[in-house]
């Protein structure tokens, strides 16, 4: 059972902007973010993503960084993706803990992992594992924002054009 989203804190925004039509990388937004409910880095968070201590120390709060965000993503039309609901989850926990209004563009927001699962009439995996499936390298850290992305990027590509109009479920 995962980790309650109630919980924990963004310590990290790492997001790709793909171009249409044939989805090539535009842009990349990556930046730390300072925890402010638990300052210190667990041995395990650090061990997980790589993120050291003195990597958030110095780093804006949550409402800059994501303001930041929100202005990067640019005007709409646009569809957030990520694997799984998780970050969307976590995305709408630090508004609301933040006092940061969400914004209504995020919430078209399609689950990357539920799309795959789907696309293959399978049962959702995990990124690593749907990244072997789709015969593509994982690259650079797991479990590191910008890296996440990046590879999540390289899916979507492959996934939304052989999606079509099959309807996703929201999902995990």
């Amino acid at each position: 059972m995962g980790t309650s989203v109630d919980r924990q804190e963004i310590i990290e925004i790492g997001a790709v902007r793909l171009r249409p039509p044939g989805l090539e990388r535009e842009d990349t937004f990556a930046q730390f973010v300072r925890p402010v409910r638990e300052p210190r880095l667990t041995p395990f968070c650090t061990e997980l993503t790589g993120i050291r201590q003195s990597d958030i120390e110095q780093a804006a709060l949550f409402p800059e960084v994501f303001a930041e965000f929100v202005a990067w993503t640019g005007p709409e039309p646009f569809q957030l993706v990520s694997w799984g609901a998780y970050d969307f989850k976590q995305f709408v926990v630090e508004c609301e803990r933040h006092g940061c209004p969400f914004p209504a563009t995020f919430s078209n927001h399609l689950n990357l992992k539920a799309a795959f699962g789907v696309m293959r009439n399978s049962p959702p995996c995990g990124m690593a594992r749907a990244m072997a499936v789709a015969g593509l390298l994982l690259e650079g850290r797991h479990h590191r924002a910008l890296d996440d992305a990046m590879n999540i990027a390289k899916l979507a590509a492959m996934i939304l054009p052989a999606l079509g109009d099959r309807v996703v479920p929201a999902g995990e």
